[in-house]
């Protein structure tokens, strides 16, 4: 049994010192055989790579490698894991202070969870929940964090809470959100919070002017990534909302341009499940702290009650070669769409539709449903190419609406998108996706005025072929695995599409 990683004629030799070597790395000294070890230890295969170009040409052996042997590098958001890792691994460990940057994670005794509490009432019109005011609190405590908190739960309240904070005391911030949709909609939340935002906050998105002279900066990840490092030199503070949705590289790239950075946030409603994922945002943000969760949202009554129906079209037994051969399929199917389309009309209350492919599914699914609507119900079309001040603009409408129906590509309306009076969303296309799938169900819980329940509707497709399930059924499948892991309420209704059906 090993007593100590020292040797036993050198007892007063350190295993691991870390040194912190900026805002986002540090440096491990260590023996050449730790050094393996921790590369082990931060080595992963990456979900689905053996599909990925670069792993099919030999370019690559598909796995991510967050700590190397040859720099002794790793993010500053890892160290606590090396600092667990080596207490179970009997390793000895020192932190060796640097006069410029300090220890990491030095403990911050001013901030006290009543006075973020109060803090947090005085700035805004709305009163924070208690879990807000801790995960605001544990923040601001320990300067970084990647705080987990559902769709719905308040993000951008505890996002606002913590912006003001630096702002007062004299901290540049970035914000970086994933859509052009979530600039404007964060910008306009500052403002109905109670702050006179035009006044501090800059946005910038395509067509904006890329300047950093405000006190924050609330921009799309896409508008900056390639810029250079002089434009990020001066933030004290970054803050990555939906940062679950940022692409690695282009994540990676902006963090590590600010390395001056001391204070850093990352905020997501849910994390793909992976743990090469989880621990890359970690490391780029900070330790990860669970705010709460959707089942508690709703059992204490801040969200709205859930009721999830699964309507699984039962096709006649076809084969596909490709999972793409059976989503033209899918999304081409004449009686499939009409049902769409009779279901969306037959509902009360606003609805959203959400689908994939905008030119075979998207616009179909459209001109369907508007030209077959009655009265003066609207009907919205959403999808990449419509502007950000368009979509804002479609959401107020449908704020102040008692049936309106919205047709929007996943990309645009799955996540952050706020409509407190939605009161159905409609899966017209197949998917996977466990973050997709949360953040679009995100949609339909908030609470609106007179509203006290919502419904999810689950389209799935049944054509399976002899014993062998069909692609988007096992899709199904991976869904309602999601469902009862949040214990959602959800019920399987069968609908013949079947030519003799």
């Amino acid at each position: 049994m090993r007593l100590s990683g020292r040797s036993l004629l050198e007892d007063t030799v350190t295993d691991i010192t870390i040194r912190k070597k900026n805002e986002v790395y540090v440096t491990v000294k260590t023996e050449p055989h730790i050094s393996q070890e921790l590369s082990d230890l931060f080595t992963f295969d990456v979900p689905g790579a053996k599909f990925m170009p670069q792993y099919r040409s030999k370019y690559w052996d598909g796995k991510i490698r967050l700590f190397s042997p040859a720099t002794g590098e790793v993010y500053v958001g890892l160290v606590d894991k090396i600092v667990n890792w080596a207490r179970k691994s009997e390793y000895s460990l020192e932190f060796e202070d640097n006069k410029h940057y300090g220890t990491p994670f030095e403990e911050n005794a001013i901030i006290s969870r009543e006075g973020v509490k109060e803090y947090m009432t005085r700035i805004s019109r709305h009163k924070p929940r208690k879990y807000q005011v801790d995960a605001v609190y544990d923040a601001l405590k320990y300067n970084r964090k990647l705080l987990v908190s559902p769709t719905a739960s308040g993000k951008s309240l505890m996002i606002y809470s913590v912006v003001r904070y630096f702002v007062e005391t004299k901290k540049k911030v970035l914000l970086v959100v994933p859509t052009t949709s979530l600039v404007e909609q964060m910008f306009k939340d500052f403002e109905d919070y109670g702050w006179n935002a035009e006044d501090y906050c800059h946005r910038i998105y395509s067509g904006k002017e890329k300047t950093n002279e405000y006190p924050v900066t609330i921009t799309t990840w896409q508008s900056i990534y390639k810029l250079k490092r002089p434009f990020f030199k001066d933030f004290d503070v970054a803050i990555g909302d939906e940062a679950h949705l940022f692409k690695s590289k282009s994540l990676v790239s902006i963090m590590t341009k600010m390395d001056s950075a001391k204070y850093r946030y990352g905020f997501t409603g849910t994390l793909d499940g992976s743990q090469t994922h989880k621990w890359v945002l970690e490391g780029l943000f900070g330790p990860s702290y669970k705010v709460t969760q959707t089942k508690e949202l709703i059992d204490k009554g801040h969200l709205s009650k859930l009721q999830i129906r699964v309507l699984l079209m039962k096709h006649d037994a076809q084969k596909f070669e490709t999972y793409e051969d059976e989503l033209q399929y899918i999304i081409g199917h004449p009686k499939r769409n009409n049902f769409i389309k009779n279901l969306v009309l037959d509902l009360k209350g606003n609805s959203l539709v959400l689908f994939s492919r905008v030119a075979t599914h998207g616009e179909i699914l459209y001109e369907s449903i508007n030209s077959s609507v009655k009265g003066s119900r609207k009907v919205f079309y959403v999808h990449g190419g419509v502007e950000a001040e368009e979509r804002e603009r479609i959401r107020e409408i449908t704020e102040n609406e008692q049936d309106a129906i919205i047709v929007a590509s996943y990309g645009t309306f799955s996540t952050g998108i706020n409509i407190k009076r939605l009161h159905n969303v409609i899966f017209a296309s197949p998917s996977k996706s466990r973050v997709r799938n949360l953040q679009s169900i995100g949609r339909v819980l908030r609470k609106g005025d007179g509203k006290l329940k919502a419904v999810l509707y689950d389209i799935a497709d049944d054509i399976s072929y002899q014993h062998r399930k069909n692609y988007t059924l096992n899709h199904l499948i991976e869904r309602i695995k999601i469902y009862n892991e949040e214990k959602f309420n959800y019920e399987i209704i069968q609908v013949s599409l079947k030519e003799n059906g």
